[in-house]
């Protein structure tokens, strides 16, 4: 087999010499230093990104002139030349060979004793996993391989666990609404690196099915008024799984920070001295009623959103109408909310929307106001999980006009005639902003 051997060099605290100033230069000199190596530049004149470089890293110095021969090698362990004279770049590429010190030239590879592949590098909490590709001399194919390589690496397929013992690690891993799709690409990639899986009830269950069988999975899920693995020992199982030297991914409905407590999470683990990582997730706080075509804010009608649990006191909100208020875990004390939120000031005739299950095959949505909203919940069967909506916005939600806009019965009456009377101010300004939008 003809070609360059493929292996690993340890640069950190060894010196390397780097002939030439350009941005050639600057970038493998930029790659250098990330590997701890102590580089000196030769060269008369430095590019923009060199010149910043040498303020920033003192493991970098410049010997401002042109090559001066051999000596400008002495006690190198690898040499790169870029100086854009092929004539200084093969002199540099003799001297080095005598020296029996390998050499990148990057003006002509065939010309020095070592060449730079493709590389790439997919962090892990042990350890980094890199890839490099060589392609027999041509650099944009090898970089296009080495591109595909690392997004396979980190779509999930590639098991990414370590074989050998190492220091166990936390990562709080947001799963989003409910549809694997909406995983981010680091929650994948932790999760083919983990041990062990805490999951909650909520996360994507085709996700744990394709877990391998070495893969433990803890359910810890909550559900109303049950709550079977209480938090704190959640809190032990995730600190002792990891000091017996696994890998834990927290796997979480929504975003772990958004009333998803995640910050106890993180704080226990840290106390107890474990490596923890967090990994946002899309909320359902904001995607859910999204999935339902509700936006949280939208011009002309909400500017502002506060993100609430039904479990709460929610005095101090704000009462109008063109500020949002989402509720998660609201459906049981749904009746009590709208009521409280009534006698704090909203008007009855402010839109309410429930998404249960969003982002699934059994997504439902019912639609109705304050004044009735927990009535048509009641019939319908509304139960967890669910994210409820309140405002003006939720008048964007499909099926608006079909559930509440228009026909008979409670709530379904034009906005601007259950009032019974002259409008107030306030109701004839909303009235006017949501006309104004539908004409718009």
């Amino acid at each position: 087999m003809s070609g360059p051997f493929l292996l690993g060099l340890s640069l950190s605290g060894r010196r390397v010499v780097a002939v030439g100033g350009g941005p050639v230069t600057a970038r493998r000199v930029a790659d250098l230093l990330a590997e701890g190596a102590v580089v000196e530049v030769v060269a008369p004149e430095l590019c923009p990104a060199l010149t910043t470089l040498l303020s920033e890293r003192t493991a970098l110095s410049w010997t401002p002139r042109r090559y001066a021969g051999a000596p400008d090698l002495d006690g190198a362990f690898l040499v790169h030349t870029a100086t854009g004279d092929p004539e200084t770049d093969r002199q540099v590429a003799a001297d080095a060979e005598a020296r029996q010190t390998f050499c990148v030239s990057a003006g002509d590879g065939a010309a020095g004793s070592a060449q730079v592949p493709a590389r790439a590098a997919v962090p892990t909490p042990a350890g980094e996993v890199r890839v490099a590709v060589h392609a027999g001399g041509d650099p944009r194919r090898a970089a296009s391989i080495r591109t595909d390589l690392a997004d396979h690496l980190t779509s999930g397929v590639v098991d990414l666990r370590a074989r050998r013992p190492h220091g166990g690690w936390v990562a709080l891993v947001g799963a989003g609404p409910g549809d694997e799709q909406l995983l981010t690409r680091r929650a994948t990639t932790l999760l083919a690196a983990a041990d062990v899986v805490v999951a909650d009830r909520l996360v994507p269950q085709a996700v744990l099915a394709r877990l391998p069988e070495s893969v433990r999975v803890v359910d810890v899920g909550k559900q109303p008024q049950h709550h079977p693995v209480p938090q704190q020992e959640i809190n032990r199982i995730l600190v002792r799984e990891a000091l017996r030297g696994h890998g834990v991914v927290r796997l979480k409905g929504g975003d772990p920070y958004v009333l998803g407590r995640g910050g106890e999470e993180r704080a226990a683990c840290e106390a107890a001295g474990v490596s923890v990582e967090v990994v946002p997730g899309i909320t359902s706080a904001v995607s859910v009623p999204a999935a339902a075509g509700i936006p949280v804010t939208h011009r002309g009608l909400a500017r502002g959103f506060t993100v609430v649990t039904g479990h709460e006191e929610l005095p101090g909100l704000p009462t109008g109408t063109d500020h949002t208020l989402v509720v998660l875990m609201g459906v049981a004390g749904l009746r009590e909310t709208a009521a409280r939120l009534v006698g704090a000031g909203r008007p009855e005739d402010c839109p309410v929307g429930i998404v249960e299950r969003g982002w699934t095959a059994e997504q439902r949505v019912t639609l109705g106001t304050l004044a009735d909203i927990a009535d048509r919940a009641d019939q319908r069967g509304v139960t967890s999980p669910a994210v409820v909506v309140v405002g003006d916005v939720v008048t964007l939600a499909h099926g608006w006009a079909d559930q509440v806009g228009g026909g008979s019965g409670p709530g379904t009456q034009p906005l601007d005639e259950r009032a019974g009377g002259p409008l107030d101010a306030p109701t004839a300004a909303r009235l006017a902003r949501l006309a104004a939008h539908a004409v718009a």
